[in-house]
């Protein structure tokens, strides 16, 4: 062996361990929030579709089903909306589009309750303007989903 090999294999290596871990990237809410803001669309949708059902058949039970829709979707949005909330206030690059789906949900969840007080009213009282708000809720409630999943960057680094 040549002296500069034997020297060097007498020598302690070293090797560098990195430490640091990266934070994964997500994109669109937390799973929670993301739960919450999905649910309430299937049940806004159920409503209309009952609505119309009702418009056609007259039969008292669809006004019923779609009251209790109107509900689910309301808690369902409730939440989405504290978590919209929430999610103002935490460090994020899109600080004017988290205020602007905060918005859209805390519309989308009054002219939801404005919808649930009009369905409250006895029976065929509450057509024609039960159904077309409950499309208006609908597509309110699809606009902020597309915002939530689509557009909205959170965690990790850009």
């Amino acid at each position: 062996m040549t002296p500069s090999l034997i020297s060097s294999m007498d020598q302690p290596k070293e090797f560098v361990v990195n430490a640091t871990a990266e934070r994964p990237y997500r994109s669109g809410p937390n799973p929670l929030h993301g739960m919450l803001l999905a649910g309430a669309f299937p049940l806004f949708l159920g409503a209309a579709l009952s609505d119309y059902a009702y418009s056609t058949s007259y039969n008292i039970q669809w006004q019923t089903f779609s009251s209790w829709l109107i509900a689910g979707g309301l808690v369902f949005s409730g939440l989405a909306l504290i978590c919209a909330l929430i999610g103002i206030f935490r460090p994020a690059a899109s600080r004017g589009l988290s205020i602007a789906y905060f918005v859209l949900l805390l519309v989308t969840w009054i002219l939801g309750f404005i919808d649930a007080l009009i369905h409250a009213r006895d029976a065929w009282a509450m057509m024609p303007s039960g159904m077309v708000l409950s499309i208006v809720v609908t597509v309110l409630s699809f606009a902020a989903i597309w915002i939530g999943f689509t557009s909205r960057k959170t965690g990790g680094h850009s």
